[in-house]
């Protein structure tokens, strides 16, 4: 039996699972941002933004699991490649004539793969987080429209400084 190559990269030619090995790729500067929001209630929102919520600051302890997160996404994720991540950065808006938090992620390394996975996962855990925190006041709190915004670096981005 003949089977092509998938052209999903973490497949081989005879459909098996493997890690892509990125070893002859040029390292380089790659940064990737990735957002999505949580909607809840408005009283909930006025918890969160008071920072009256039963179990403290909910943005802060947030923001510290999503840069916790994005650095464990190769522990989670079973087929990432272990970054040494130069920079996380993750930020919240609060959008109250949506009665929701927006969250972006920003995540910058050097080196031969890209960041979008670490940029996802900041931004899914800082608002697993923002659930688990607040979920006492209200449990209809729903995630939505987690994706990656920009990606810079590598193959794909001409303007890619090559070390």
């Amino acid at each position: 039996m003949t089977t092509s190559p998938s052209p999903l990269t973490h497949f081989d030619a005879q459909g098996q699972a493997h890690m892509v090995d990125v070893g002859a790729k040029p390292a380089t500067h790659r940064v990737a941002i990735a957002t999505g929001r949580i909607e809840m209630q408005p009283a909930t929102l006025v918890l969160v933004e008071s920072g009256t919520a039963k179990k403290g600051d909910v943005l802060g302890v947030a923001r510290i699991a999503g840069i916790m997160a994005a650095k464990k996404t190769s522990e989670l994720i079973p087929l990432c490649h272990p970054l040494a991540l130069t920079r996380v950065a993750v930020e919240f808006e609060l959008l109250p004539s949506d009665s929701a938090v927006q969250c972006t992620a920003t995540v910058e390394t050097v080196g031969p793969t890209g960041v979008e996975m670490e940029a996802l996962t900041a931004v899914q855990v800082a608002l697993l987080t923002v659930y688990d925190m607040c979920k006492a006041a209200d449990k209809r709190m729903v995630m939505t429209g987690v994706r990656v915004l920009e990606k810079h670096g590598g193959k794909s981005d001409p303007n890619a400084v090559q070390s």
